[in-house]
């Protein structure tokens, strides 16, 4: 069993069918609106609903930070692998694809789903191994959006990768090494974003297999940004882009 806390997160997996969700737990004496539109849902799906003070609350949960409301399920939402990651890409023509390189803070990669949720992402894809999943801090930080963004974990990044430029689609590395600017990019049709893991930045490996390398332009003292901040810079580019082609 495991718990998802927060009021978007509780909310999005109360409307997630995919998810087995076994009770709703609910601060005693909260009864914002908010609040009460997720216990009615509940109730509608004829859920246990269980109200505990704010200490007993949090140490169920085990967080501080429920917001005076969570929901138990019993397991963690089911992550994809190549063969599940094959079977969607079948489905979409033109993808906009998020790769992750080894992002290892789960506030991080819930940032980024959440990112990615907003600019329509097919899918993110990161490798199995020095790698965050979805845990319970990601799916709190994700607002939500770890219910409805497709994540696959792969046992080869670069292999992947090869896949995927079989695929016809175009992988876009951001590297601090790379000459080209990024706002010089077209990031139109079958593409994929793939963003480098926090300091280290992408594996060497990882940008060999990248079909062309891009920096972002740095103005200040800082020489990069933190990766959730750098995905949604180049993921808002691409829809920006992709919206005006009509996609």
């Amino acid at each position: 069993m495991s718990w998802i806390i927060g009021i978007h997160a509780t909310q999005a997996a109360l409307n997630n069918k995919k998810r087995d969700i076994k009770r709703l737990v609910v601060l005693e004496g909260r009864c914002d609106n908010a609040l009460q539109k997720i216990i009615e849902l509940a109730k509608q799906q004829r859920m246990p609903i269980t109200t505990l003070s704010r200490h007993a609350l949090s140490e169920l949960v085990g967080s501080d930070k429920h917001q005076g409301i969570a929901v138990e399920v019993a397991k963690s939402m089911t992550v994809g692998n190549e063969n599940d990651l094959n079977a969607l890409l079948d489905e979409h023509h033109a993808p906009l694809l998020l790769i992750l390189d080894g992002v290892q803070d789960p506030h991080n990669l819930g940032a980024c789903l959440r990112t990615a949720d907003a600019t329509g992402v097919t899918a993110v894809i990161a490798p199995k191994d020095n790698a965050v999943g979805i845990n319970e801090t990601v799916t709190k930080v994700a607002a939500g959006a770890a219910e409805s963004v497709p994540f696959f974990m792969v046992t080869n990044l670069a292999r992947t990768m090869e896949q995927l430029k079989a695929r016809g689609i175009w992988l876009y590395g951001l590297s601090d090494k790379a000459t080209s600017v990024f706002y010089q990019g077209t990031f139109q049709g079958a593409i994929a974003m793939v963003m480098g893991a926090e300091g280290k930045g992408l594996r060497q490996l990882t940008e060999k297999h990248c079909d062309v390398l891009y920096s972002l332009p740095m103005l200040g003292q800082v020489s990069s940004l933190n990766v959730s901040v750098a995905t949604g810079v180049v993921l808002y580019e691409a829809l920006r882009q992709r919206l005006l082609n009509g996609h």
